[in-house]
């Protein structure tokens, strides 16, 4: 899997309704060996777990309804935030992010709002480390 990461990644949302922001777009590749990888942990009930939300977004992108993924190359602008139903993404292994980013709504997308609040005030009261290069949390 090939994912190149846009710097729109960490562009803030400033819309007051997310819904007008506009989301940046990510080129990326799935090539048959690893939706075969995909497919069969999905078909045999595992989880998948992505490294990153791009990675996240990337599968998202081009998951069908039951979770399975299809070899493609392109580019996403897939908007992942709160009330977005998850096809193939079981888990999540990602960093802090920084508020009002597409990032942190993701992560509230998978693990809900409340839950995501609660994460980030461990993570502020420990003194993690945000952004590319700080500590990261795992969620599944």
């Amino acid at each position: 899997m090939l994912l190149h990461i846009g710097l729109g990644t960490f562009r803030p949302v400033k819309e007051d309704n997310i819904l007008d922001h506009k989301m940046h777009t990510e080129y990326f590749e799935i090539d048959e060996q690893n939706a075969a990888i995909i497919n069969r942990a999905t078909k045999e009930g595992r989880r998948v777990i992505c490294v990153g939300t791009t990675a996240v977004r990337t599968l998202e992108t081009v998951a069908d309804e039951e979770g399975f993924v299809r070899p493609l190359k392109g580019n996403t602008d897939i908007f992942i935030y709160p009330g977005y139903k998850f096809k193939a993404v079981k888990g999540l292994i990602t960093n802090f992010h920084l508020p009002e980013s597409t990032l942190i709504m993701l992560v509230s997308a998978f693990v809900g709002r409340e839950k995501t609040l609660e994460i980030y005030r461990e993570a502020v009261n420990e003194r993690y480390r945000f952004f590319s290069f700080g500590d990261s949390s795992m969620f599944i």
